[in-house]
Formats: structure tokens, C-alpha cells, sequence
């Protein structure tokens, strides 16, 4: 295995020129920077990623958990995370925590052992506490943790236009189908915001709740065949996600339910693919590449020790397509 010596030595520079090369320290010449490149590639050197982080305290690295990058809305959230770590000169670790308190325990501790400069805590299933012990510049994602700073939208105005769409279009019951409220989420504003329009405009409804251990298609087409079976007379649903709007044109079309016409629906996040659906799912915008774009700069600023703003809410926006 070829180390420092040997590049220096097949270079014709000292081992403190190649260190500088590596770590991007100091004035280096293109011809000698070039020079130590061609060598390495030559000897097909690795540098040891830990053991220069170790040296500089610093390892450009950002740890990220989601609850799973399967789920469309955490996928385009995890790209446009990505994209902006990158042009800040950070790399991202992700990890899927599937809900799981073990998992996320364990993909912290690998975060830690790796030396991160910060994490983005996008899985909520660990307790307060846990997240004040990290010892490490944090954002999270959709939860508020005491002063821990965190982005969201804005999902009570998102729940109120959802709700009022559904009652202005002359719906008469209404549901509301989302996440287990037993997570402390603030996308729990939704629920919120869909609870009081309701009762303000004096309009009948009911709530269905996912499982609080993922976000599993087969369930929601299980409680929607439910609800249809129990509330045949719903004929409207705000549903948490594009996701889960999905799963309701599916049962609907199983079902001879005719959407918008029997039932008319309302989805969030607006996630690529909610328009290529058949309907056409109409929306609630999530802000997802400015959420991620911020999430990115409040972690850098908090690395570099620099003040942010705590809580972060970014606007949303009403799509109106075919469900309605």
C-alpha cells in the first residue's frame, strides 16, 4: 500500500507538500498539485478519509436519517439535501432509520464514529432527550426539539387551504388520513388545521390514523377500504401525503368511487410525480428544494458556530389539478 513517503518520493516534493495537497492547505502550484495527483493515481493511493478529518478536526461529512428514502416526499428532500452539502464541500452519510428507535440509536453512534461535522435529523422516533446529547450541530426536519433549530412549511395554513378547497367544492363529510399523531411532529398542524376549519365551518368529519412504525401502502389501502366500508358518505379526504392520495384514487378506482365526482381529494407535499397520476392528485406544495437548501445553510452556519434562527417555516402553495 503506497503512502505519503511514496508520493513525495515519485513527485519529487517533500511529504509536507503532498499533506498540503491533500488537505488543500497553502499556496500549491497547478504543475505540483497536478504532479502529486498524477503519482497518486499512478500508485492508486487512498487517502485515509478518518485519519485526516482526525488531523484537521474537521471531516466535511453530514449525517442524515430519514425514515426512508423509499417514501417520495424524504427521496426529493435527500436529493436536494444532497446537491446543496456538495457545493457547500460536504458529503452526506444517509441512513434509514425505518422508524426504529435500535436503528436510529445505532446510526447515530456510527455517525459520531465517523466524526461528522453535523447531523440533519429528519426520523422522529427518538425522545427529546437524545437529540440534546448529541453534542453536535444539528437541524431537524418537521420537529420542534426545545432549541434545536428546525424547517418546516407552513402546515397549518397548508391544513386550513386543504380543508377549505374540500368544503368550497360542496363537500358535506370529511376525512383527514395521516401519520400516527403520536409522533410529536409539526406536520401534525395539519390534523390542527383540518380539525378547526372543519368545526368553523360546520361541516361533518373524522380522522384516520397510519401506523406510527412506517409509511406502508398496503396499510393505507387497508384503512381507506375501511373507511369507505364504515363512512360510505364521505366525499372528501385531505390526506397527509401525495402518497396517501395515491392509495386513495387506487381504492376509489377498486371501488367504483369516482373521483372528483363522488369524492374529492386533497394530498401535500407535491412530490414530482403527484401530476402524473390519473387523476391528476391536487396539492398542497411543499417548498421541498428551498426546505432542503435551508436546512443545508442553517448546518453550515451552526458548524462554522455562527447564530441562526431557531424556528424556520417556509411558505406553501395550493395546486389545483384533477381531484377536485
Amino acid at each position: 500500500m503506497a503512502t505519503l513517503k511514496d508520493i513525495a518520493k515519485g513527485a519529487g516534493v517533500t511529504v509536507t507538500t503532498v499533506s498540503r495537497v491533500l488537505n488543500n492547505r497553502g499556496y500549491i502550484s497547478d504543475e505540483t498539485r497536478n504532479k502529486v495527483y498524477r503519482v497518486m493515481k499512478e500508485l492508486n493511493y487512498q487517502p485515509n478519509e478518518i485519519a485526516r478529518s482526525l488531523a484537521r478536526k474537521k471531516s466535511n461529512i453530514i449525517g442524515l436519517i430519514i425514515p426512508t428514502v423509499a417514501h417520495s416526499f424524504f427521496s426529493e428532500l435527500s436529493f436536494y439535501l444532497e446537491y446543496y452539502a456538495y457545493n457547500n464541500g460536504y458529503k452526506v452519510l444517509l441512513c434509514n432509520s425505518q422508524l426504529e428507535q435500535k436503528k436510529e440509536k445505532e446510526y447515530i453512534g456510527m455517525l459520531r464514529a465517523h466524526q461528522v461535522d453535523g447531523i440533519i435529523m429528519a426520523s422522529h422516533t427518538l425522545e427529546v432527550d437524545e437529540y440534546l446529547s448529541l453534542n453536535l450541530p444539528v437541524v431537524t426536519v418537521d420537529r420542534k426539539v426545545d432549541e434545536i433549530p428546525n424547517v418546516s412549511s407552513d402546515n397549518y395554513y397548508g391544513g386550513s387551504l386543504a380543508t377549505n378547497l374540500l368544503i368550497d367544492k360542496g363537500c358535506n363529510k370529511i376525512a383527514y388520513i395521516g401519520g400516527s399523531l403520536k409522533l410529536n411532529l409539526l406536520a401534525n398542524k395539519r390534523y390542527e388545521a383540518f380539525i378547526n376549519t372543519a368545526k368553523g365551518r360546520n361541516v361533518d368529519f373524522l380522522n384516520v390514523e397510519t401506523d406510527i412504525n412506517g409509511f406502508k401502502i398496503e396499510e393505507y389501502e387497508e384503512l381507506i377500504n375501511n373507511l369507505f366500508q364504515k363512512h360510505p358518505e364521505i366525499d372528501g379526504i385531505f390526506a397527509s401525503s401525495d402518497l396517501i392520495a395515491a392509495s386513495i384514487i387506487k381504492v376509489c378506482n377498486r371501488i367504483n368511487k369516482k373521483v372528483p365526482d363522488d369524492v374529492k381529494i386533497v394530498g401535500y407535499d407535491d412530490v414530482k410525480v403527484a401530476s402524473l397520476f390519473v387523476p391528476q392528485i391536487t396539492t398542497i406544495r411543499q417548498p421541498i428544494e428551498n426546505m432542503g437548501k435551508l436546512v443545508i445553510e442553517l448546518l453550515v452556519k451552526l458548524i462554522d458556530e455562527k447564530d441562526v434562527i431557531n424556528d424556520n417555516i417556509l411558505p406553501v402553495k395550493l395546486i389545483e389539478r384533477e381531484t377536485t
